[in-house]
């Protein structure tokens, strides 16, 4: 069989993997397992959905925006290197958590390339966008620890060389400071969208791996979600626990459900292989998943803002009480 990609480490990085998962034991591994997931789809949607739905759409879209991108870019810089995972060379590392459980663990296409590390980019660029747009001195340690804690779990988990970490901590710090530094300087939301679509768009034409596709799909959503949200809906947003619990919760079941109904017509094999219709279709599914969160769902806020309204009013003439603030 043809290798694809390229093999190239440092021989301290593979013995320092071999070492670590020859002591890390299986309570080590579950931490490492757990750690891991800060960085992943659902922890991520979890905190932007409840800054953006709930806390501060404009934090909310400063924090996505820097996330997306570093994602895109993350991703068309694996494609330029094409770095084969540890575990694919050296049998000694295992792979303790693939990316794509739902694939071959020696699938490239679905587990993707190895460097940099999109989860350490992913983790610098969410928590650390937290930290910088807040100012915050417990945000800014936990900017600083967690994405350090999860970079290290990716290769205790063998998915990673330590320089894959590195590189993807780097990145993430280069998009948190030069993002925000760029859409100051432009003064043009518009015009900074599609001079980063404009940017992105390359990877098309060479990118081999699942991640850029979803990814770029990702940032048009988003990019379309926001222009439709903030022309033709701007809603507010809520301090209320009860609310947004009801709308982090109701975002997520949106999610899975619409993912789920966009994946039926095709199979697993079909979504998970190199073809160019394959990335087509996760181009399209990630567009629309996030168009839909993003730019379609906040309609479900002023309609049941109506509700509340009304039940705090009814409530609050029951008991001589104010009722609370969105």
């Amino acid at each position: 069989m043809e290798q694809i990609g390229n093999t190239f480490f440092f021989d301290w990085e593979v013995s320092l993997i071999i070492w670590l998962q020859a002591h890390m034991g299986a309570f080590g591994t579950a931490l490492a397992s757990f750690l891991s997931a800060f960085g992943e789809e659902l922890i991520c949607i979890v905190v932007l959905g409840f800054l953006y739905w709930c806390y501060d759409k404009r934090f909310g879209r400063f924090v996505g925006m820097n996330v997306l991108i570093g994602i895109v870019f993350n991703s068309m810089i694996k494609n330029i290197f094409v770095r084969r995972r540890p575990y694919f060379d050296t049998p000694e590392i295992k792979c303790l958590k693939p990316v794509d459980k739902h694939a071959d663990i020696y699938n490239i296409t679905a587990q993707e390339f190895s460097f940099p590390s999109g989860h350490s980019t992913n983790a610098v660029a969410v928590y650390g966008s937290l930290a910088k747009y807040t100012k915050n001195k417990v945000l800014t340690v936990i900017g600083i620890v967690l994405p350090l804690l999860i970079g290290i779990s990716r290769f205790c988990l063998g998915v990673h060389y330590p320089t894959d970490v590195l590189f993807g901590w780097l990145l993430g710090l280069v998009v948190i400071f030069a993002v925000p530094w760029l859409q100051s300087k432009l003064n043009n939301p518009r015009l900074f969208n599609i001079l980063v679509l404009l940017a992105a768009l390359p990877g098309f034409f060479y990118c081999r791996s699942t991640d850029y596709f979803s990814g770029f799909g990702m940032l048009v959503g988003f990019i379309l979600g926001t222009e439709l949200e903030q022309k033709y809906i701007n809603f507010d947003n809520t301090r209320s626990p009860l609310r947004s619990v009801l709308r982090v919760a109701g975002g997520i079941a949106i999610f899975f459900v619409l993912d789920t109904l966009l994946k039926l017509p095709f199979t697993a094999d079909f979504m998970s292989s190199a073809t160019t219709a394959a990335f087509l279709v996760r181009t399209l599914r990630y567009t629309i998943l996030v168009f839909v969160l993003i730019g379609v769902y906040p309609i479900v806020f002023s309609l049941t803002g109506k509700w509340f309204d009304n039940h705090g009013s009814q409530a609050s003439s029951t008991h001589g009480e104010k009722p609370d603030a969105k």
